[in-house]
C-alpha cells in the first residue's frame, strides 16, 4: 500500500473512534485544493500540516479536524488487520484494482474507499445490474430470475445488493447458471459469508451496520458498475428501487431496462426515459434510446 492509499484511508475510513471521516464532498473539496497548492509532490496530502490547510481557506477547527484524522495511524493499523483476518481488502480510488468502470462513471463523486472480501478481480468485469422490490408479484420474480440465467449464460458478472426479492431471486439464479456477482450489501460486510465466484463490496468501513441512508446510497453503486441495468418490479414514488433507478435516470449511470408488469410505478419510470422489456431473451442485444433529464 502506498502512502497517497494511506491518507485516503485515514481521511475517509470510519474507524473505531469519534473521529467523524470526510465525506465524499469533503474529501474531493480537499483534494482539489491541495492539488492547487502543490504540496506533496505525487501526493499532494501526504505532507500537509496545519498551517497548509488554512491556506487552504479552512478555518481553525476544519484544519485540526483533519489533521486528528491524519493522525489515527494506529487505529487504522488495528482496523485492517481485523480486516485481513477476515479476508478482507481496502481499495482506494488511486488503488490499481479500484473499479475501473465505477470511477469512470462517477468521476469525483466515487467512493474514495472500498472495502471487498472475495475475488477482486471481478471488479473489473463486465456487468450487468438487477434491482427490484423485496415483496416480488410471481411474473416479476420469474423476470429476475431469468435474468439472472441470462447474465450467467452471456458470460457477464451480475451486480446487485443482496436484498431479499428480485435481488436475491436474480443472485441465486445467475450463481446457479454458472455465473458470478459481485453484491453491495448494506449490512455488515464482515457478516457476508464468502463464497465462489461472489465479490462483496462496502463503502466506508467492513464493519457498519445497516442504515437506511446506507442502503439508498449503495444503490448508486449498482447502477454505475452495470453496463445496464434491469428493473424487475418497482413502487411508485417511493422504496429503494424507485430512488435509485430515478436517480440513474436522472444521471445517465446506465441505460435502464424494466420489466413491463403495467404498474404505476413501471409507467412512470418509462416515461422519464426506462426501456419496457415484455420478454427477455438476452442480455447482450437489449437496445435503449433512453434519455435523461
Amino acid at each position: 500500500m502506498t502512502a497517497a492509499e494511506r491518507g485516503v484511508l485515514l481521511l475517509c475510513t470510519q474507524l473505531p473512534d469519534r473521529e467523524k471521516p470526510l465525506s465524499m464532498a469533503q474529501f474531493r473539496t480537499l483534494s482539489r485544493r491541495a492539488h492547487a497548492l502543490g504540496s506533496g509532490g505525487a501526493d499532494p496530502l501526504r505532507e500537509l500540516r496545519a498551517e497548509d490547510l488554512r491556506r487552504l481557506g479552512y478555518d481553525g477547527q476544519s484544519a485540526e479536524h483533519i489533521m486528528r484524522l491524519f493522525a489515527r495511524a494506529e487505529k487504522l493499523d488495528a482496523y485492517l488487520t481485523t480486516a485481513e483476518r477476515l479476508g478482507i481488502h481496502p481499495l482506494t480510488r488511486i488503488s490499481p484494482a479500484y473499479p475501473k468502470r465505477l470511477a469512470a462513471q462517477l468521476g469525483m463523486d466515487c467512493p474514495p474507499v472500498l472495502f471487498v472480501r472475495g475475488d477482486t478481480r471481478l471488479l473489473q468485469t463486465r456487468m450487468t445490474g438487477v434491482v427490484g422490490s423485496r415483496a416480488l408479484r410471481p411474473e416479476n420474480r420469474a423476470f429476475a430470475e431469468a435474468a439472472g440465467r441470462l447474465i450467467a449464460e452471456e458470460r457477464f458478472t451480475l451486480v446487485s445488493g443482496g436484498a431479499s426479492g428480485a435481488d436475491s431471486a436474480a443472485q441465486q439464479a445467475c450463481l446457479a447458471a454458472g455465473g458470478s456477482a459481485v453484491i453491495f450489501p448494506a449490512t455488515r460486510l464482515c457478516d457476508c459469508k464468502p463464497r465462489d465466484n461472489v465479490c462483496y463490496v462496502s463503502e466506508d468501513g467492513f464493519d457498519l451496520p445497516f442504515s437506511t441512508p446506507r442502503a439508498m446510497r449503495r444503490n448508486r453503486l449498482i447502477h454505475a458498475m452495470g453496463e445496464k441495468t434491469l428493473v424487475a418490479q418497482t413502487s411508485l414514488e417511493t422504496g429503494g428501487t424507485w430512488a435509485g433507478t430515478f436517480d440513474n435516470l436522472r444521471h445517465g449511470y446506465s441505460p435502464v431496462f424494466i420489466f413491463d408488469d403495467a404498474s404505476p410505478g413501471t409507467k412512470a419510470l418509462v416515461s422519464l426515459g426506462a426501456e419496457p422489456v415484455t420478454r427477455l431473451d438476452t442480455i447482450a442485444a437489449l437496445q435503449s434510446a433512453q434519455l435523461h433529464f
